[in-house]
């Protein structure tokens, strides 16, 4: 009995560590594939030779959209069915339990001298859209996502249309590469 009951504690004080291992486990992977999906995206305008991009919604939904007009990818023109959308509406939470489009409380700012994000986890304009070129360019912006204490973010970079992930180390209160 005695031996049942250090076995019973010492899993008890394992658990902790292991699902924040898990909850972080799932955040990258949330991140690299919201990464790897605006990548598509970006090879999608360069093989079409046409605007492409990537919308995000409040709700934690996002869906790629290409050009129908030949004026860019616009969300009145995506509303109103001229720019359609090439695959499924997807859901973060979906493929990856527990996770979400947000921000934490009180985080500082990806650059130095930048401003925080705020509670708003989507940094991409007005109409929360990824846009990318058929040069391979893109608007830049910042996804951010979150799962229990942990906090990524997904960096657009415009010149270059390539993506970064950066997680937010909170005991010493800065972003880094992961």
């Amino acid at each position: 009995m005695f031996v049942v009951g250090v076995i019973a504690t010492l899993s008890g004080m394992a658990m902790p560590p292991a699902l924040r291992f898990l909850d972080d486990y799932r955040a990258a992977a949330a991140a690299r594939y919201v990464a790897s999906r605006l990548q598509a995206a970006r090879m999608e305008a360069v093989r079409r030779s046409t605007n492409v991009a990537v919308r995000f919604t409040d709700t934690g939904e996002f869906a790629t959209f290409v050009d129908g007009n030949g004026n860019g990818v616009l969300s009145i023109d995506i509303r109103d069915g001229v720019d359609p959308r090439i695959g499924a509406v997807e859901r973060i939470d979906t493929n990856f339990s527990g996770i979400q489009f947000g921000t934490l409380g009180g985080l500082p700012p990806v650059d130095s001298g930048g401003t925080p994000p705020g509670a708003d986890p989507i940094h991409l304009g007005a109409g929360s859209l990824a846009s990318f070129t058929p040069a391979g360019t893109s608007s830049s912006g910042s996804i951010y996502l979150r799962g229990g204490t942990c906090q990524l973010v997904v960096r657009i970079y415009g010149d270059t249309g390539r993506t970064r992930i950066l997680r937010f180390e909170a005991r010493v209160r800065q972003w880094r590469q992961l």
